[in-house]
């Protein structure tokens, strides 16, 4: 079933130190289905890969190997990007920042689970009724 997926799942497939048995999961999914993100993704896709260049973990050349290697992966940027007052709206109502309620909306226009480790998106998702996408054991 195509996911949500935000930021925090992507970082762990590229940043060792943020890697976890349920970053991997949600890569093996794309194997076989394919993932939804804000066109914010992008964005906070690029702030990730600089700080961990800042911070000594990435060395420029790899990060530009990296958004290389994601283009080619099965993740569709949503470009229906919703107003402020509906992100507003969200944020409010479920506690999150704004960036959050962004991958919430996409989520709940698309009827679609997300794939997040950020606690506070995921409560929202489950309160809000579309869930977070769960790793088969194996």
């Amino acid at each position: 079933m195509p996911f949500v997926v935000d930021n925090s799942v992507v970082s762990g497939w590229f940043i060792g130190n943020q890697a976890t048995p349920y970053t991997e999961g949600v890569a093996a999914l794309l194997l076989e289905d394919k993932a939804f993100a804000p066109a914010l993704w992008h964005l906070e896709l690029a702030n990730v890969l600089r700080t961990a260049c800042k911070r000594g973990r990435l060395i420029a050349q790899d990060a530009r190997t990296i958004i290389e290697n994601l283009a080619e992966l099965p993740i569709e940027i949503d470009r229906d990007t919703p107003g402020p007052a509906a992100v507003l709206s969200l944020a409010l109502r479920y506690d999150l920042s704004s960036y959050d309620a962004a991958y919430l909306e996409l989520a709940l226009r698309l009827q679609r689970p997300i794939a997040t480790r950020d606690d506070a998106l995921a409560e929202a998702a489950w309160a809000a009724g579309v869930g977070v996408v769960k790793i088969p054991s194996k």
